[in-house]
């Protein structure tokens, strides 16, 4: 597949108003967090991981070139990304290999690179590399998190709520593309009815498996990010 004609063109969608409103209801949730009693599954990200909204959109600008010829290409990248990460680079790369509906492929493809480019921007000289053992980790840690979450649905956080919490300006990002792209794949409809037929076009469940594995790739990173020379590490704090 070239990247560099899949991923470009879904990297202009963004719809800012939506990310806003979004953010706002996850600081709401936070406020309620205090008196939630939230499981021990997904361990918290330290607050020297957390990735600001300027790097997202810094890699999304570079990466945004028309035709790739920008400081970055989807290509290019991806090859760095298998050097530089090859554990993380192979299990997404499993997903993205598995017969996909196009958007999602094309999702898959640009959000696994923006996160990691986001991430090594963030924090240059501190992202170390996802090992085997951490990407299992992290695959368990979550997937005893979602099953807390089903055997808990009176409180007042969902899955999509506590990693929102954890990496707030990430998964915006991602609901943002995500969302963008739904919308962009929809044509314009006279009326509703048309706009649900032209939606049963896009396989939401390959986009779902495509969201989970980016929220996977987040979690891993950020626990892959060393402390600041002023900053101890959360083992020296427990």
């Amino acid at each position: 597949m070239d990247l560099a004609q899949s991923g470009p063109t879904l990297v202009t969608l963004c719809v800012r108003g939506r990310r806003s409103a979004r953010r706002a209801l996850w600081f709401e949730s936070a406020r309620l967090a205090r008196v939630w009693s939230r499981g021990s599954a997904i361990r918290p990200v330290p607050t020297y991981a957390v990735v600001d909204e300027a790097s997202l959109r810094y890699i999304e600008a570079q990466l945004a070139e028309e035709d790739g010829r920008g400081a970055l290409s989807m290509d290019g990248a991806f090859e760095r990304f298998e050097t530089t990460q090859p554990e993380l680079a192979a299990r997404i790369q499993e997903v993205l290999d598995r017969p996909l509906d196009e958007t999602a492929l094309a999702l898959g493809y640009f959000l696994s690179i923006a996160v990691w480019l986001a991430f090594e921007r963030a924090f240059s000289g501190r992202l170390g590399t996802v090992t085997r053992d951490a990407w299992r980790a992290t695959v368990d840690a979550l997937a005893l998190e979602e099953d807390l979450r089903r055997r808990n649905a009176d409180e007042p956080l969902d899955l999509d709520d506590v990693l929102a919490l954890e990496q707030p300006d990430v998964v915006a990002f991602v609901h943002d593309h995500i969302e963008a792209a739904l919308d962009a794949e929809r044509p314009y409809a006279a009326d509703a009815d048309d706009a649900d037929e032209a939606a049963k076009d896009i396989d939401v469940d390959d986009v779902h498996l495509v969201y989970r594995t980016i929220l996977l790739e987040t979690l891993a990173l950020s626990h892959a990010v060393a402390p600041g020379a002023d900053e101890a590490s959360p083992e020296l704090l427990a």
